[in-house]
């Protein structure tokens, strides 16, 4: 899940002839950041598996001691996008702004469809990273592992407001509004723009069920 803001594709390069093409966009970054924006971007768009470390190194401009010395492996560094887009996506863009649009508890939960919206209108909308690495490399990988971490994650921010709204089963609860919340952005990859409002119709109707 992610509507993360965008990071920069690539980065300036002092190599004159780098394997895959540089971009000047994050050239005022130090070599950790620059690497890990370029990931940001790789992997949001194309998934793993499909972007080599050759790419990233010459994207980010580094060299590839300098790559191995921020991380030691490919593995490393998907975990920390996986841990950026956790903070970038989960806490500032979706709670935090959900918070800030409602009032109440309740109103803050279906704020969470209007962040939603939002983003699946958006350019850069790509899906959930967290179900798209998941999905790649399976649920007894590392990476998979550490997916359904983050994907739980999210869950226990809606199962802590559900509490705060005083509904009742809140486990219960942030598990069937978590399958809205994925079941979205799935039919908003295949195209559909009205998903969030769909989504937001049946929570509606759960959180009536789970008051007391």
């Amino acid at each position: 899940m992610n509507p993360g803001p965008a990071a920069s594709s690539s980065c300036a390069s002092t190599r004159p002839s780098p394997p895959s093409p540089p971009s000047p966009l994050c050239g005022h970054l130090d070599p950790e950041e620059r690497i890990l924006a370029v990931a940001y971007d790789l992997f949001s768009r194309r998934g793993i598996r499909d972007v080599g470390v050759n790419e990233l190194i010459g994207r980010s401009g580094v060299a590839k001691a300098t790559f191995y010395r921020h991380f030691p492996s490919k593995d490393t560094l998907v975990l920390a996008f996986l841990e950026q887009r956790d903070k970038q996506w989960t806490v500032d863009s979706i709670i935090s702004s959900a918070r800030q649009r409602g009032n109440t508890p309740v109103e803050q939960l279906l704020a969470i469809f209007d962040v939603f919206s939002n983003w699946f209108r958006r350019d850069d909308f790509e899906g959930s990273a967290f179900i798209n690495v998941l999905l790649e490399m399976g649920p007894a990988h590392p990476l998979g592992k550490a997916s359904l971490d983050y994907l739980a994650k999210m869950r226990g921010h809606v199962q802590r407001l559900a509490e705060e709204a005083g509904l009742v089963r809140a486990d219960d609860f942030a598990r069937s509004w978590h399958i809205l919340m994925k079941g979205s952005i799935i039919s908003a990859t295949e195209g559909d723009l009205q998903a969030a409002r769909r989504a937001q119709e049946m929570a509606a109707w759960l959180i009536e069920h789970h008051q007391a």
